[in-house]
């Protein structure tokens, strides 16, 4: 049985039709890559499993149970992490203060301590503490937990950004444009960490990305879009050399693959 999955799917913005009848599965424990020109559904398809959007029809399935209708924090508490494509992070917090507020449907404390920044008690739980350490040094950022989180380079907050989507200890991570705005040199620590963390740990996860070289390097399979509809799924490779992606996607360029 897949993990997760969607049955006729759809999203539609007044007479846009933003994601139409969409089946997906994915099967617990693979990398899915979700690709498709500006404009496809990705992210609409990210906000519909997240909960950020409620959809127009069809059905959400998690573990074998209809999640449609279940609110964001809910879906957050059954173990659907989202990274979203801007760093959403405690601006007045620091990079340890950031991660322990993720870590709240695990603890005692609720959000709302974390909005007033009463976090005393959770630094006194000291298995808290060393689990929000230890997923710093997972992402490298460990020597940096006392900064603000806001005064690190883009790289490093997307980084801590997938630490606090981490700490909520998730069954699937959705990933929405990881690379957006990296060098080569914070793209490949970014790609070690999304690998890392499938092979060490089996975290589902999908990554939405414009980055196709980089999808082809992190995912055994790909789904593309195209007006919110799916045109293709198989491996990365088979989906970037179909006629109609290279169509949809790229027009006559087909060296940007």
């Amino acid at each position: 049985m897949a993990l997760l999955e969607t049955h006729a799917l759809s999203k539609n913005f007044g007479g846009l039709a933003a994601v139409s009848d969409l089946d997906l599965a994915v099967d617990e424990g693979e990398i899915l890559g979700l690709i498709g020109p500006n404009g496809a559904g990705k992210s609409t398809f990210l906000n519909l499993i997240d909960g950020t959007l409620r959809a127009s029809g069809g059905h959400i399935v998690f573990r074998g149970r209809d999640i449609t209708r279940y609110s964001p924090h809910r879906r957050a508490g059954l173990g659907i992490a989202r990274v979203f494509q801007r760093n959403a992070l405690f601006r007045s917090m620091t990079v340890l203060e950031n991660v322990l507020a993720g870590s709240f449907l695990h603890t005692d404390h609720g959000p709302f301590s974390v909005l007033v920044r009463s976090l005393d008690h959770v630094r006194k739980d000291r298995e808290v503490m060393a689990r929000c350490m230890d997923l710093l040094t997972f992402v490298g950022l460990q020597d940096k937990s006392h900064m603000m989180a806001t005064s690190l380079p883009h790289g490093s907050q997307r980084e801590l950004c997938v630490a606090v989507a981490l700490a909520s200890d998730p069954a699937v991570l959705l990933l929405d444009e990881p690379l957006t705005g990296m060098n080569a040199e914070e793209t490949a620590s970014m790609i070690e960490i999304i690998k890392t963390l499938n092979r060490e740990k089996g975290t589902t996860t999908i990554v939405v990305e414009h980055n196709v070289k980089a999808v082809l390097g992190l995912c055994a399979r790909a789904v593309v879009l195209n007006y919110g509809q799916k045109l293709i799924e198989g491996t990365p490779r088979e989906c970037v050399a179909d006629p109609a992606v290279i169509e949809a996607y790229l027009g006559a360029d087909a060296d940007v693959f």
